[in-house]
């Protein structure tokens, strides 16, 4: 059956085929932008969309909710499948939401830094939800303005947007962390190891972290040259014995290794040991996210509040969904450095 909704202008039925009409497109690039977005050209996708919002389309399943108060349904959205870390940060969401009457709905969406156009620019669900959390997504201006257009309330994780609430960790500051502490180790080479990232369309978390790493190499005098970057092949374990093999082989060695998670840092400990390099004699190496796998290889990392991330988005979104008005909150949490053996703690 179409997609329809009664109390389009005049009181009728907004349809499918009246975006595609106003668009000048066909309904199946109308599905494509809803649902496939990859597909079709920007200026295209943008049009549709505009169109959607002034005609005040929604899929149909929706219909039958609209004319409730509340569904009583949020959605989670993040890369689950790509990062274990918001599987976390999605507990401390379903923590905070016990005992609210309310639902929560999970979304997994694709990894940003294997995307060529990372930027959410649709979501998979609107009219079915109160609210939605996004963790870990940036999203354009223009999807920003949707979302306040249709007054659905938003809360972003790991990501920011001036208009909209956020809750981050601070990710300079972690890297800032990490490079103080190697200096006074009396470290003056380091190599940062992270999973690539196709767009620059966006600020990542290892961007920020490598930032923080190079203010302190900076304050302390270093040249700029002093921090290499290195692309780990997998963003796992496997990943970071393969990026120790290739950092061994280099002319000059770093004496500090810095992984994006503990992970790949577990997998660089594994990897040089197996050479046959002390750790951290000869090079140190540092984790972060401060994980259980950190805890139990005695691994220096920095750890990150994931469950509070979540708790705090989650509680935000449900004070708007009660009603909370004002400017939009923003809350920058600070992370822990934690020294292990690693790093000769």
């Amino acid at each position: 059956m179409d997609d329809v909704i009664k109390g389009g202008r005049g009181g009728g039925r907004v349809t499918i085929y009246d975006v595609a009409e106003r668009a000048g497109v066909s309904i199946a690039t109308v599905s494509h932008v809803l649902n496939r977005p990859g597909r079709v050209g920007a200026a295209t996708r943008q049009r549709v969309l505009d169109i959607v919002d002034e005609l005040g389309f929604t899929p149909k399943p929706t219909a039958v909710t609209l004319a409730r108060k509340g569904v009583g349904r949020i959605g989670a959205l993040a890369p689950f499948t790509s990062y274990p870390s918001y599987a976390t940060r999605l507990a401390g969401v379903l923590d905070a939401c016990a005992g609210h009457n309310v639902d929560v709905v999970v979304f997994d969406l694709p990894s940003v830094a294997a995307a060529t156009s990372p930027l959410l620019r649709t979501l998979p669900v609107t009219g079915r939800l109160d609210g939605i959390v996004i963790m870990g997504v940036p999203i354009e201006d223009a999807m920003a303005r949707r979302l306040s257009h249709r007054r659905l309330a938003t809360v972003l994780v790991d990501s920011q947007h001036q208009d909209l609430n956020w809750v981050n960790v601070d990710d300079e500051a972690g890297g800032y962390q990490i490079g103080t502490h190697l200096i006074e180790r009396g470290h003056r080479g380091f190599t940062y190891v992270s999973e690539g990232q196709r767009s620059v369309d966006y600020t990542s978390p290892a961007q920020l972290r490598k930032r923080g790493l190079a203010r302190a190499l900076r304050e302390a005098g270093l040249a700029s040259g002093a921090l290499a970057h290195h692309i780990a092949p997998a963003n796992d374990l496997a990943g970071g014995r393969h990026a120790a093999a290739a950092i061994l082989g280099l002319h000059r060695l770093p004496t500090a290794v810095i992984a994006h998670h503990d992970g790949l840092a577990a997998g660089l400990l594994a990897g040089f040991r197996a050479a046959g390099r002390d750790v951290p004699g000869d090079i140190a190496v540092v984790g972060y996210d401060g994980t259980e796998l950190a805890e139990a290889l005695e691994l220096t990392t920095v750890s990150q509040p994931f469950a509070e991330t979540g708790r705090i988005a989650a509680r935000l979104l449900l004070g708007l969904l009660d009603g909370a008005d004002g400017a939009s909150q923003h809350v920058n949490l600070t992370p822990q450095l934690i020294v292990r053996a690693t790093s000769g703690g």
